[in-house]
This record gives structure tokens, C-alpha cells and sequence, in this order.
């Protein structure tokens, strides 16, 4: 079995959320002006128009307006603003 495969089966086994097991990256979208990025490594790109954030699975990057990191710690984010898309690591978009 590969390694993500057994994490995600132990997961379901022990009934823990894959998250916390293959600390996997959440986002949490609120409307078009909020979105909360949790187990993240750091933060690659910063200016008004774009966050790139890099995670275990690659990058994530929120694309807008006026744009700032409301906080962050070492676990979680809040990125405000005018969010017109998120884009995943694979490509696929969120708009």
C-alpha cells in the first residue's frame, strides 16, 4: 500500500478526520471576502491582488482585490478581501 493510502485508510479505521491524519489542507470559504487556509507551510506570495500559499499537496492561491492576511499562526490563516478565485495545486479553480 502506499504511504497516503495507508494514512488515509488508518483515518477511517480510527475514525479520525484525514485531515488531522494526512494533514491535508482545509479551506474554508465565507462569501466572496473571506477565506480561513488551515495546515499550511508558509506564505510564497503576498501583494493585494494574490496570496500563494504552499501546503503538503502544493500551492493554493487566492487571487482578488484588496487583499491582506487578517492573521496567522502556525496552524491557521484568514485572508479578507475581494476573493474572486482560489486556485488548488492541481489547477482546478474555485469561483
Amino acid at each position: 500500500m502506499e504511504r497516503e493510502q495507508l494514512r488515509e485508510h488508518l483515518a477511517s479505521a480510527a475514525s479520525m478526520p484525514k485531515d488531522v491524519v494526512m494533514k491535508a489542507a482545509v479551506v474554508t470559504v465565507l462569501g466572496n471576502f473571506e477565506v480561513c487556509i488551515e495546515n499550511y507551510r508558509g506564505i510564497t506570495e503576498y501583494t493585494e491582488c494574490l496570496v500563494r500559499v504552499q501546503t503538503k499537496g502544493g500551492q493554493i492561491k487566492v487571487t482578488g482585490k484588496h487583499l491582506q492576511v487578517e492573521y496567522y499562526t502556525n496552524d491557521e490563516m484568514k485572508i479578507t478581501g475581494r476573493i474572486e478565485a482560489i486556485e488548488l495545486a492541481d489547477g482546478r479553480s474555485i469561483r
